[in-house]
């Protein structure tokens, strides 16, 4: 048996370890669907070189939409108490 066939592999991308447990031919699969999400930094490496890389960090969640009071609105300021003399 081919280590191409064996699942041992795993797809890397700019985000971190992608998927692991794969054949060669699965993992060259993954990449081209991941290029074509415009994913950057792909590359198949061994699951126990992938192993020691962080996992894949996920979106960021989206900021609220502007106008709806809660998007870049400033704190109202301190006012200073006058004092009496």
């Amino acid at each position: 048996m081919s280590e191409l066939n064996e699942r041992r592999w795993a797809v890397l991308s700019e985000r971190g370890s992608e998927r692991a447990g794969l054949s060669y031919e699965e993992a060259a699969a993954l990449i081209a669907r991941l290029r074509g999400e415009r994913v950057s930094g792909l590359c198949v490496i061994t699951d126990a070189a992938a192993s020691r890389l962080p996992q894949p960090k996920k979106a960021a969640a989206k900021s609220p939409a502007k106008g709806d009071g809660r998007a870049g609105a400033k704190k109202p300021r301190a006012t200073r108490k006058k004092s009496a003399t």
